[in-house]
């Protein structure tokens, strides 16, 4: 697609992405999404064709036939998005307000821009006519976010892999970061961390809250929290990471780039951390296995002890982690026999180690 005018296509462009950014996809509502994304690719004589196993989550696959010497490419992207607050929200979160010379909204960061992207690259593919030794496969896929009932890729792997069986597959990922309106560099991700999440879980004896109890379950969970929380996990280089920062040092303007160096060099590495850690989290998180604290659940009054208090840890493995030995050493952090660890079960398969 040689000598593409984006400039003209800024419009066409930036109305797709408001208009998914305006759909209300939280879970349970995806096939609104399936539903325009139809509309416009067969508008454009661009076959498509919906997957569900429930009909209010369905799952879209669009697919131009390449001369098949190769095996397919398919491009794909999620159409749900997170719950809101409201009431948390400066602006109407499915306006797709433009303000302050962004898009502000739910999914306009994860996961429409990318769900923009993979429709126009199906519509300008099919324009151009461009010939393509292979097919492109286009799947929207419902469920990213929550899918505790197999609705969205679990589904479309177990019952129609056919249909999006490729040879590569793109998506989210990586990231890109702009300085002064110009995008300075491009992130592209090689594997990813693997969720490995956790329920924290204090137990003790229920009793009136007018009566102070050394074993109050929110005590010894408040202080589970915090030593997790605080926790700064090893860190560790692997090969995609090493490189990044290795190329992050050679382009970066001082005092940037000897942040960079110190980790690699192992010179002031801890300094460089708590740099990274107060200022680049991102970079930070990049380095290790990451522990965040994300969700309370205890108490059922204002004036009872509760006999059991529970915190969700989101747990960020690097791909070779080996997840048993790192909750054991949780454990060793927290220190607390009245504060076990329960892990959350996978619904999908880690990605390998690259």
């Amino acid at each position: 697609m040689n000598g593409v005018d984006w400039n003209t296509l800024r419009p066409e462009i930036l109305q797709h992405y408001r208009s998914l950014v305006q759909i209300d996809s939280t879970a349970g509502h995806e096939t609104l999404v399936v539903d325009y994304l139809k509309k416009v690719l067969e508008a454009e004589g661009i076959q498509t064709n919906t997957f569900a196993q429930d009909p209010k989550r369905a799952n879209l696959v669009a697919r131009l036939k390449g001369n098949g010497s190769k095996r397919p490419l398919l491009i794909l992207a999620h159409t749900d998005v997170v719950g809101v607050q409201k009431e948390k929200w400066p602006v109407d979160p499915f306006g797709a307000v433009l303000k302050d010379g962004y898009v502000w909204g739910r999914g306009s960061k994860d996961d429409k821009p990318v769900l923009t992207a993979n429709l126009m690259t199906m519509l300008l593919l099919k324009r151009s006519g461009v010939p393509l030794d292979r097919d492109v496969i286009f799947l929207a896929e419902s469920g990213e976010e929550a899918d505790p009932d197999g609705v969205g890729i679990n589904f479309m792997v177990r019952e129609h892999f056919g249909d999006i069986d490729a040879e590569f597959a793109m998506t989210e990922g990586g990231g890109a970061d702009i300085q002064d309106g110009h995008v300075a560099r491009v992130n592209i991700g090689t594997a990813e961390k693997v969720p490995a999440r956790v329920r924290l879980i204090a137990t003790g004896t229920a009793g009136h809250g007018s009566v102070p109890r050394l074993d109050n379950p929110l005590i010894h969970l408040g202080a589970a929290v915090e030593k997790v929380g605080r926790w700064q996990t090893p860190m560790r280089l692997n090969e995609t990471t090493r490189m990044y920062f290795q190329k992050m040092s050679e382009i970066s303007a001082p005092p940037r780039a000897g942040i960079y160096k110190a980790l690699l060099d192992g010179k002031s590495a801890d300094e460089a951390q708590k740099f990274l850690r107060e200022h680049a989290p991102g970079e930070y998180s990049m380095l290790r296995t990451s522990v965040v604290p994300t969700m309370l659940k205890a108490g059922v009054g204002a004036n009872v002890i509760p006999s059991e208090a529970e915190a969700t840890i989101d747990i960020r493995a690097l791909p070779d982690e080996n997840v048993q030995v790192f909750f054991a050493e949780m454990a060793k952090v927290i220190d607390d026999p009245a504060v076990k660890i329960q892990p959350v079960p996978q619904t999908r398969p880690a990605s390998p180690a690259k």
